[in-house]
């Protein structure tokens, strides 16, 4: 195990390394190609009011396409549902649904870098994380040679065996990663502090004009400057920053005329932090991915859910080093879970910490409208790994299940400033 060095990274507590190598540095991302994912759909089938259609995008970030195509199509953003966020910076393929929409009509789309074609229907919209996984092919570029091929050779088998299955940076804001610090502002009742940081405060790295715009409106708060100022792209803020000059000082509803996916991601965000936050604590402590401890939970592929106890600890690391199950950790929501392990514990102490309790989700479920009944998630991501060296690029290849990163595998590799690989 190995600790991060970058502060970025400490702060969203994507703390630790479980290889201790030095890193091979390098750039991801130098353009949209060098990352490309592919999702690997559940069953489609022919019938119901849902058009399900394959979207491949290249270099958009997907709430603002979902936005550019209802547009294009002339119906509300709301009728249009996914089952994964892709990233912004790279070529992405994956199904989208569209509610009561023909297939003819998709040829009123005419949106660069976007192409959009039926492949199906269904009688539901398609949900978060309904999909069976994804399929990266990576490109990682300027790396060290020294040692690279020994070093993706120990990433293969440490991935084989599982490394830690944080939430990637992006999961927080790609140039600008403030999305868990507006969900905690939700979570606490703070509207106006949601609304202001999502507007307001200029981030390094972020456009010059953008910053700079931002920075005038956390000094000004005017709101007539501030859609002067803004680039057009910024449809969201430019949103928040229309219903406050139509209605100042209601900030509640300001945030309520974003998308509610959207918003649920701000929240959503927060219980990512404490995920990766207790994740990052347990590596600390000394305890691996696959040293159950009692009181851990065990989750297997069918769902089945068991806990660790003195009597079935012996077994309980056969079945981890055998791949037969996963140690996971509860992301916690509306309930409060009996704290009974090592992790329960920690994320217990740190939403004392943050001043958050089940009680906030209930408040913000009653204004968003959304379920946040909690889940579990793995601590460790396994995948094998095929890779190519040639010349001045090194060429990754495996595949995630739903809601892993593979910005995450590739750190392990690099260990370079998290700014290189978003």
């Amino acid at each position: 195990m190995k600790l991060s060095p970058y502060p970025l990274e400490q702060d969203l507590g994507i703390c630790c390394y479980i290889t201790d190598t030095p890193g091979i540095q390098g750039k991801l991302r130098a353009g949209p190609e060098d990352f490309a994912v592919e999702e690997v759909p559940l069953k489609i089938g022919n019938e119901g009011k849902y058009l399900i259609c394959k979207l491949t995008k290249t270099n958009w970030e997907l709430q603002r396409v979902v936005k550019e195509i209802a547009k294009n199509l002339g119906i509300s953003h709301r009728r249009i549902s996914w089952s994964g966020t892709k990233d912004k910076n790279a070529v992405t393929t994956q199904l989208i649904s569209l509610y009561d929409v023909d297939p003819c009509d998709l040829e009123k789309i005419h949106i660069p870098d976007i192409v959009c074609t039926p492949v199906g229907r269904s009688h539901e919209q398609l949900q978060l994380g309904k999909h069976a996984g994804n399929l990266f092919k990576i490109i990682i570029r300027d790396f060290s040679l020294d040692n690279a091929e020994l070093e993706t050779i120990t990433l293969q088998s440490a991935a084989k065996n599982g490394i830690p299955n944080y939430f990637g940076l992006q999961r927080f804001g790609v140039t600008r990663p403030v999305t868990h610090t507006i969900g905690l502002h939700l979570l606490k009742g703070e509207f106006q502090e949601a609304t202001l940081k999502y507007i307001g405060g200029g981030f390094p790295g972020e456009n010059p004009n953008t910053k700079r715009a931002r920075d005038n409106f956390s000094e000004t708060n005017d709101t007539l400057l501030a859609l002067k100022e803004f680039p057009r792209q910024l449809t969201y803020e430019r949103a928040l920053l229309q219903y406050l000059h139509s209605n100042p000082n209601d900030y509640q509803g300001a945030i309520l005329s974003l998308p509610p996916r959207l918003i649920s991601l701000f929240v959503s965000a927060f219980q990512s932090l404490i995920f990766n936050l207790s994740l990052s604590a347990r590596l600390k402590a000394g305890i691996g991915l696959l040293e159950p401890v009692n009181g851990d939970r065990l989750i297997f592929a069918d769902g089945r859910v068991d806990r660790v106890n003195e009597k079935n600890i012996v077994a309980s690391k056969v079945l981890l080093t055998r791949g037969r199950s996963d140690i996971c950790s509860f992301i916690t929501g509306n309930t409060d879970p009996e704290p009974a392990g090592l992790m329960d514990t920690i994320i217990s102490d740190l939403m004392v910490k943050f001043g958050i309790r089940a009680e906030n989700f209930k408040e913000i479920e009653k204004v968003i409208k959304v379920r946040y009944n909690g889940a579990l998630r793995p601590i460790s991501l396994r995948t094998f790994i095929d890779f190519e060296i040639a010349e001045d690029k090194l060429q990754l290849k495996f595949e995630l299940k739903p809601g892993q990163y593979a910005t995450i595998v590739c750190r392990e590799l690099m260990k370079s400033d998290p700014i290189s690989t978003l």
